[in-house]
């Protein structure tokens, strides 16, 4: 059974910081396509940032251009968002999937797993 399990959410303040982790369990996330996601109260759940299976390829929305970062760590078959600048926009549940693919996809339904959720509340 492949669960995803994302981590780091929390309270920080307009400006703050935080760092996301997405780990698995049941299947590795090395060499397939990690996006994050973000799904905001009576919003739809939209794409934040992916990378690609080899760690090569990033892409972003524009509204988190510059201020965040995904990366890979396959010593430790996790993927990373790396928040900073946060504003009380960003505010949402934060998602990880993976693909079983090494491309990466802005598409959610191109995603076959899909961890919990953490929550990230950025405060005025």
């Amino acid at each position: 059974q492949v669960q995803l399990v994302e981590s780091g959410g929390g309270l920080v303040q307009d400006g703050g910081s935080l760092r996301l982790s997405c780990t698995a369990s049941g299947r590795t996330l090395n060499g397939y396509a990690v996006g994050w996601f973000r799904q905001a109260p009576g919003k739809a759940r939209e794409f934040v940032a992916t990378v690609s299976g080899s760690g090569g390829t990033t892409h972003y929305a524009d509204s988190v251009k510059g201020r965040f970062t995904i990366s890979r760590d396959a010593a430790n078959n996790a993927v990373y968002l790396e928040m900073s600048s946060l504003k009380p926009d960003d505010t949402a549940v934060y998602y990880c999937a993976s693909r079983t693919l090494w491309i990466s996809s802005l598409h959610a339904d191109t995603y076959d797993y899909w961890g919990q959720g953490t929550q990230v509340t950025v405060s005025s």
